[in-house]
């Protein structure tokens, strides 16, 4: 068995989860990235999202941002079936009760990315249709902007 750590564990994971989290934007935002910043990539969302699933203040709401980053990374590594997974992992997790329409919307929107890596157009289309209604009901303007800014930066169509 092993021995408990000399440090605070539930400490720990509210820092790594945070700290995975904003450490793979840098990466995500790269135009290209090395096999290993790739690498890196991977790890830090995945590391991200379990340290969240081991904190006792962990929510539905913190589990769709997980997901969804997840498949943020998986989109932008252009791996359309892990894109898939955490994008519908993400809507799951979005449409429980009290999670905010704004995490749904992110939802959707990330089942449009998805979407658009494998050239499923309609589910582009449906899913960028109901990001789109329920960014109606974001009450924050400054996130309503942040959603409808990175909705635009889906892939339509061809």
């Amino acid at each position: 068995m092993a021995t408990p750590p000399e440090f605070d564990a539930a400490a720990a994971h509210r820092y790594f989860a945070a700290h995975c989290f904003n450490s793979a934007w840098p990466l995500i935002d790269k135009a290209e990235r090395t096999p290993e910043e790739e690498t890196q990539l991977l790890a830090l969302g995945h590391a991200s999202l379990w340290h969240w699933t081991q904190r006792a203040d962990c929510t539905d709401k913190s589990l769709s941002v997980g997901h969804w980053m997840l498949s943020r990374i998986y989109s932008v590594l252009r791996e359309p079936a892990g894109a898939r997974r955490y994008a519908e992992s993400c809507l799951r997790m979005s449409g429980r009760p009290l999670v905010e329409p704004f995490y749904l919307a992110f939802a959707h929107e990330a089942v449009a990315r998805a979407a658009a890596l494998r050239e499923d157009w309609a589910t582009v289309s449906t899913s960028l249709r109901a990001a789109r209604e329920l960014a109606e009901q974001v009450a924050d303007p400054a996130n309503r902007k942040l959603l409808l800014d990175d909705l635009s930066t889906v892939r339509a169509g061809a």
